[in-house]
């Protein structure tokens, strides 16, 4: 209980400080926006072929936002000299990946509240399959996805070069989940009839989740070491 009440703590002062300035989250909304003001001049929303794209906009959404969030999450500690004094105190190192979880996790959950909506307006999508797999596939996604990105953040960190570091890991190591959810997006938002196909790839994102999860979760110690 600890260990989670402080990353609750670490997640809290995050967030808070990102109330303030503002940075982060309005470039990732903004981001998001623009992602979907070129697709709609790329493609006409008025052409009913144009709503196969949609399930793979979300997710170009939320990874390219996400990676903005990402690199500003630990980058920011180590700009200020603060990350010294993280490890330094009295928690587990386990604690500052746990909060930073949070806060990332917190930050890309408003932006899809944020775009989806607005990117199922300017389409004039209707959902014809299942609203409620619909948000499991995203959260599923989102928390695999901040996950893993979350920990490889804390890896490139260290690196001169971290911001071009973190996508050329973050991709390979991800490409299942997203391979799993832009399927299940598909089916949940266009075909009901085929829900049992979406529960497949739900599983196996599940899964994968997990066991990212508890690895990031061990060896997140030897990583904030270096």
């Amino acid at each position: 209980m600890t260990l989670f009440r402080t990353a609750l703590l670490l997640a809290k002062k995050d967030l808070y400080s990102e109330l303030k300035t503002k940075q982060i989250l309005v470039t990732m909304i903004i981001f998001a926006g623009l992602v979907i003001l070129v697709f709609s001049f790329a493609f006409d929303p008025a052409n009913n072929t144009t709503q196969a794209v949609i399930p793979g906009v979300i997710w170009v959404i939320v990874v390219f936002s996400g990676i903005l969030g990402l690199n500003r999450s630990f980058i920011s500690e180590q700009r200020n000299d603060t990350m010294q004094g993280l490890l330094i105190a009295p928690m587990e190192a386990a604690s500052i990946y746990l909060g930073k979880f949070f806060a990332n996790f917190a930050m890309i959950l408003v932006v899809e509240i944020v775009s989806i909506p607005f990117l199922f307006l300017l389409f004039n999508f209707k959902i014809t399959g299942s609203l409620p797999y619909f948000i499991l596939v995203v959260f599923i996604g989102s928390f695999g996805f901040i996950s893993i990105g979350t920990f490889l953040a804390a890896l490139a960190a260290n690196s001169k070069s971290s911001e071009m570091l973190l996508p050329l890991l973050l991709f390979p190591i991800t490409s299942p989940i997203l391979i799993g959810v832009v399927q299940a997006t598909r089916i949940t938002l266009t075909n009901m009839e085929k829900i049992s196909s979406a529960l497949a790839w739900i599983q196996l994102v599940s899964a994968y989740d997990v066991i990212f999860f508890v690895l990031c979760f061990l060896l997140i110690d030897y990583v904030l070491e270096v």
